[in-house]
């Protein structure tokens, strides 16, 4: 079983998705900050050894690529969000991101109508 991410792993995830198979210095470019060569081969080092990426070399160089898919992320944050805040429910995960956002008439609607889709498979 994969471990969850913590923010910093996080944000390598989302480069590697975003990008594909990059090169350390190339993942360090990506960055939305400035980050040292050595923490970014460090996240890398640690998500490795969590099964998230994997590696090749070639040449001289190592390529990085995501083996943790976007979605799955999301879904184990999502429960792990629903089990320490909100006792497991998943509904109640909703329900308080629904009273803590600033949702407009449209956003309701729509999730309404997510809701019935959803209701009728």
């Amino acid at each position: 079983m994969l471990s969850f991410l913590t923010p910093c792993e996080l944000e390598v995830m989302q480069i590697l998705w975003e990008g594909g198979e990059l090169k350390p210095g190339e993942i360090q470019g990506r960055y939305s900050r400035p980050i040292k060569n050595g923490a970014v081969r460090f996240q890398l080092k640690v998500l490795l050894e969590k099964g998230h990426i994997t590696r090749r070399k070639v040449g001289k160089a190592y390529y990085y690529r995501a083996a943790t898919g976007k979605e799955g992320v999301f879904k184990k944050m999502a429960r792990r969000l629903a089990d320490i805040y909100c006792q497991g429910s998943t509904v109640g995960l909703i329900a308080e991101l629904i009273r803590s956002e600033k949702l407009s008439a449209e956003d309701i609607d729509e999730l309404q109508e997510l809701a019935r889709k959803e209701s009728d498979k």
